[in-house]
């Protein structure tokens, strides 16, 4: 069992930035892979990036040089941040964190409000 926490989320004006940040407990040497994913409102869930245990990440092509997902720990995936550059109303969401374990068990934290307006 996996457990994550998210924190970090707030309004900003745009063009500023936002670092979230996840926290995974539990039997943590388990997950394979860590995302990000948001929802706006009237929308669907959709990935924003991802981590790979092996350091691998991926991007949404929407937010491709401007976020950053990184981990703090090569050895193990215990805290995943997700750094927000240059952020634009459209990047206001619901933010998401999303464990997936070695069979393939998903994890999801509560989310965090993510607010971008002038």
């Amino acid at each position: 069992q996996v457990r994550l926490v998210e924190s970090g989320g707030g309004m900003v004006q745009p063009g500023r930035s936002l670092r979230l940040s996840c926290v995974a407990s539990g039997n943590i040497d388990s997950i394979l892979y860590m995302r990000w994913y948001r929802q706006a409102p009237g929308e669907g869930r959709g990935l924003v990036a991802a981590i790979a245990r092996g350091g691998q990440t991926t991007y949404a092509d929407s937010v491709k040089g401007r976020f950053t997902i990184s981990r703090n720990n090569a050895k193990a995936m215990n805290t995943v941040s997700l750094q927000m550059n240059n952020l634009r109303p459209e990047d206001t969401a619901v933010y998401y964190c999303e464990a997936e374990d070695h069979i393939t068990n998903d994890y999801w934290g509560q989310g965090t409000q993510v607010t971008v307006s002038s």
